[in-house]
């Protein structure tokens, strides 16, 4: 007994004696300027090995012990866990050295507030349900599988039985791929296998336009958990899927507009295309541009990058199914542009000299106002102005230099690393047109958006006309994704939130930044603007959005991973026709440079309303519009233009607390409007 008593206490004494707590040494790397480019390595002593690292950056794998693509100036977190279970934890930082790298790290922790708000998720909060993503089964994918594959995928023989219960790295199928041969598949989990294609079937084949189509196609079987499992990022950390705050307060303000003012979005789609086309135009009507120049200013600068781009993001993401989701948001965001642009004319100034001053922070200040609401009508105003000032010089100004510069950038070799120049000879053009004011802009967008958008629009028809024995296929993948999702996209709730978020980002509906453009419309009879407005989603979301999710889903490029939004479109429309990728890029810069240029009409008059209206302060702000056209072009902003990007849609606070507030009265002038136009009352213009 003594001596089993000794021998313990001579290995504990032993293990307490050279055993070492575990040392993490830590190399941080700033290799450039650029910002987002910063790495850290660590090297870890004692303990031991394996080591398992935990990283606070989401990306960076459990297994890696070097975490690349860090924001400079940020602090990350890593805690390493040996074999033993032992731990240590450090919080490293990377050195910011250049302006941009110090503007970006300022800015990167303020983004991070602004969407702890902006994409809180209020059902989650109270415990309505989990928004962790928990999946019942792991679905088997045809090995080596890619989207672009040539090779026909044919189950050659299952290894095991179905209902069997299989650990994680058994063999149990193997897989003959036409070019390539037979590849064996071990189980990725534990649990119960489910054959879903039998033996000697055809898996995939790139030459079924079905298989193209159909999101998930190359799965062939499925294994079913003991228990359902939470899926997780890289770093380990469980995947959310959330019901953003700003999502519901878009949609669901949509959704009350389109009740309370009787579908509007429907039974007025007629009278809004006659309004368009200039029928009730009355050249005496009060106001600087006509019904359609106002409806091209507002699309200008809702049409653009994000149609391009941000549908390819959502698409990817959300699957097919996002598309649904998409257009029936584009048709309840009609309701909320009818009832803030007919405010917007209802509560506009008209000075001495015929310059209009309308918008958000009018009718918020005013309208507000006449409802003994003085205090927080001015409080509204203000607080909408000043983030209108922000996202004109970012998401309405940088961020469209900065991108349609990249893009162009990819097609022409002979501009990259000339960011600078492109800056300036963009400004030129920017400042041309702005200096003349809302009936040089009109005169502009008028020919423009719709030169871009049919150039736009033909390029998709092209690609699905070529494509169109993929239209059954495409049109049930749409219906069957949106309401029986997988898993791996998110679920019901995540498609759903997907579609939705791109249509409300996109169109801006609810956000007021239409009103400021549509207040200088030529007319005595403000729901007639509010009838012209509900065009622009339609247009922005049902019509070009949508067109770009088909040209992706119909090209089958929604199921390719690692590209980005841009690329993916690029590469849907140039696997058509090869030489539209250019045609894409010219589309492209004229959609950020007629966004800039409204954006550039928003964030004046919202300059006005908070510095004074005069031509001083006008001019004051069109110099800093342009020097921020250079700045955004020339060089990475990161966290900077994601921060204004979020400025625009915190506009929907104070703007929708404002609409929901007067939505009574502007039902009043609707019935009021219809009751004339049904009498003959209203202007009519004479062919």
């Amino acid at each position: 007994m003594f001596r089993v008593l000794l021998s313990m206490f001579v290995l504990v004494f032993s293990m307490t004696l050279f055993s070492q707590d575990l040392v993490i040494k830590e190399k941080l790397i700033n290799p450039s300027d650029e910002i987002n480019n910063g790495s850290i390595e660590v090297d870890v002593e004692g303990g031991t090995p394996p080591y398992q690292y935990k990283w606070s950056n989401q990306s960076t794998p459990l297994s890696s012990n070097k975490a690349v693509g860090l924001t400079e100036g940020i602090s990350y977190h890593i805690k390493v866990t040996d074999a033993n279970g032992n731990t240590a934890e450090k919080d490293l930082k990377i050195k910011a050295e250049s302006i941009t790298e110090n503007f970006n790290g300022f800015f990167t922790p303020v983004v991070a507030a602004m969407g702890s708000v902006l994409f809180w998720d209020p059902f989650a909060a109270v415990g309505i349900y989990d928004p962790v993503v928990y999946t019942s089964k792991d679905l088997i994918f045809a090995p080596e599988w890619n989207a672009d594959t040539k090779e026909v995928f044919t189950l050659k023989e299952w290894l095991v039985d179905a209902k069997t219960h299989v650990n994680k790295g058994d063999a149990i199928a193997i897989v003959n791929l036409s070019n390539t041969g037979d590849i064996r598949v071990n189980a990725q989990e534990s649990g119960k296998i489910k054959h879903l294609v039998k033996e000697g079937e055809v898996i995939y084949d790139p030459n079924n336009k079905e298989d193209v189509i159909q999101s998930n196609a190359h799965v062939f079987g499925e294994i079913k958990y003991d228990n359902p499992v939470a899926l997780t990022l890289p770093n380990g950390d469980k995947q959310t899927k959330g019901i953003p705050f700003i999502v519901v307060w878009l949609i669901a303000g949509a959704a009350f507009f389109t009740v309370r003012m009787g579908f509007i979005n429907i039974r007025g789609f007629k009278h809004s295309l006659q309004l368009a086309r200039g029928k009730y135009d009355d050249p005496d009507a009060p106001g600087r541009i006509t019904h359609f120049q106002a409806l091209t200013t507002a699309v200008s600068a809702t049409v653009g990058l994000g149609n391009i781009a941000g549908v390819a993001i959502a698409i990817s993401l959300g699957g097919a199914g996002a598309t649904f989701w998409m257009i029936l948001a584009g048709l309840l965001g009609m309701s909320s542009k009818f009832v803030e642009c007919t405010l917007g004319v209802k509560y506009r100034f008209i000075n001495k000299e015929g310059r209009i001053f309308g918008g958000p922070m009018n009718y918020l200040r005013y309208g507000l106002e006449k409802r003994n609401l003085k205090g927080l009508g001015k409080t509204l105003a203000m607080v909408f102005a000043i983030l209108a000032i922000g996202a004109s010089f970012g998401g309405g100004n940088m961020f469209q230099a900065n991108q349609s510069f990249k893009v162009l950038a990819g097609q022409i070799p002979m501009l990259d690393g000339n960011g600078f120049y492109f800056g300036l000879i963009l400004a030129v053009l920017v400042g041309i047109v702005i200096i003349g004011g809302i009936s040089s802009i009109a005169r502009v967008t008028d020919k423009v958006v719709p030169f871009m958008a049919a150039t736009y629009v033909i390029g998709a028809f092209v690609v699905i006309g070529v494509n169109i024995d993929n239209l059954g296929a495409a049109f049930n993948a749409i219906i069957d994704g949106a309401f029986s999702a997988s898993a791996l996209k998110g679920g019901f709730i995540g498609v759903l939130i997907v579609g939705f978020q791109r249509a409300a980002f996109s169109n801006e509906a609810g956000v007021g930044s239409a009103a400021i453009a549509h207040s200088a419309a030529k007319t005595n009879h403000p729901p007639s603007e509010g009838f012209v407005a509900l065009l622009e989603p339609f247009i922005d979301t049902v019509v070009v959005c949508t067109l770009t999710a088909l040209v992706l889903i119909f090209t089958g490029m929604h199921e390719v991973d690692g590209l980005s939004g841009v690329q993916l479109t690029t590469d849907a429309f140039g696997s058509v026709v090869s030489w539209f990728p250019y045609v894409l890029a010219v589309a492209v810069f004229l959609f950020a440079f007629s966004t800039m240029i409204s954006w550039s009409y928003y964030g004046m008059r919202a300059w006005s309303y908070v510095f004074g209206r005069s031509k001083r302060n006008e001019l004051i702000y069109k110099v800093f519009f342009l020097v921020f056209v250079v700045v955004g072009a020339s060089i990475s902003l990161g966290a900077v233009l994601d921060f204004s990007d979020m400025m625009i849609l915190a506009m929907s606070f104070p703007n929708i607390i404002g609409l929901l507030i007067l939505s009574g009265e502007v039902k009043k002038d609707l019935k009021d409007y219809l009751g004339k136009l049904k009498n003959g009352e209203l202007f009519v213009r004479q062919k």
